[in-house]
């Protein structure tokens, strides 16, 4: 066996003498060997097999403890992972539809007060950015950009 066979075959079993399921001690293992490879960026490390398995007995010892404390707490986590959070189907034609509706109603827009209003919520423009580059008073695009926006949410509406 190779010595790097040999070191996993020896931590999975400290792992798995304390305690640890069989299916979370290759996870630990694999976790303890993240962390050396991190510590050995900045630090030299004398025994790296010393290395690992004092950190995968810590690891087993945290998890432990974290099941003592808050026994469901990883359970929970643990369907977090698996959650879909993306729109659903539905949800996403809706928006596509309103984004299609209020692109329509920016067409609609005279082509200046249009750029007034992209600078604004797209770009991220303050109104006082804006009127520095269009060279109008602030109190014009303020007054454009509102114009504008209420018509769109008019324009929108139901939507």
């Amino acid at each position: 066996m190779s010595g790097i066979g040999r070191l996993l075959t020896k931590l999975r079993a400290v792992v798995l003498s304390r305690g640890v399921a069989v299916d979370d001690a290759d996870d630990i293992v694999q976790e303890a060997f993240l962390r050396l490879a991190a510590y050995t960026r900045a630090q030299e490390v004398r025994s790296e097999e010393a290395f690992l398995t004092t950190t995968a007995v810590n690891i087993a010892n945290d998890q432990a403890r974290r099941r003592r404390v808050a026994p469901f707490l990883s359970v929970a986590t643990d369907a977090d992972a698996y959650a879909d959070d993306r729109p659903q189907p539905e949800q996403w034609m809706r928006a596509k539809e309103r984004l299609r509706r209020v692109n329509a109603g920016l067409s609609r827009l005279d082509p200046d007060v249009r750029r007034l209003v992209l600078a604004h919520r797209l770009e991220g423009l303050t109104y006082a950015e804006i009127a520095a580059r269009e060279g109008v008073p602030v109190a014009r695009v303020e007054k454009q950009v509102a114009r504008a926006v209420m018509f769109l949410i008019k324009w929108s509406d139901g939507w």
